[in-house]
């Protein structure tokens, strides 16, 4: 049996700009992606933490420097400049090895940068 579980997320990350004349997706600052482990074109969950909007995108990685949060295509009207959002990327795994899976989480502080990072086991504790 498989189930699904959290592999990597990045909590409260600031909405810069939103174009809903863009093809889609969403821009995430290169440094947030190496420290959450999402990867360019991986589909992701983003949660706006301001309407709670919930909406399903792929990743393109943000300009070398540029600590921008962008959110395109359809899913911009969905969110807004300003916006605390969280964005969340998962894996299937059998159940018999979910208890050694751990989540990458990075919390972001107010300009996109990375503030926190740890992992986030699934095991629960004794």
């Amino acid at each position: 049996m498989e189930i699904k579980l959290l592999r990597a997320k990045i909590h409260h990350a600031t909405v810069t700009h939103t174009n809903p004349d863009y093809h889609g997706s969403i821009t995430i600052p290169r440094d947030l992606l190496r420290a959450s482990g999402l990867l360019p074109n991986e589909a992701v969950l983003v949660a706006d933490a301001a309407n709670g909007n919930r909406f399903e995108t792929y990743i393109i990685p943000g300009a070398p420097g540029v600590d921008n949060i962008e959110i395109n295509g359809a899913a911009a009207l969905l969110s807004g400049v300003g916006h605390r959002v969280i964005i969340m990327s998962f894996v299937s795994c059998e159940l018999s090895s979910a208890l050694s899976h751990s989540a990458r989480v990075v919390i972001c502080d107010e300009r996109n940068h990375v503030g926190e990072v740890f992992s986030q086991p699934t095991a629960l504790p004794e």
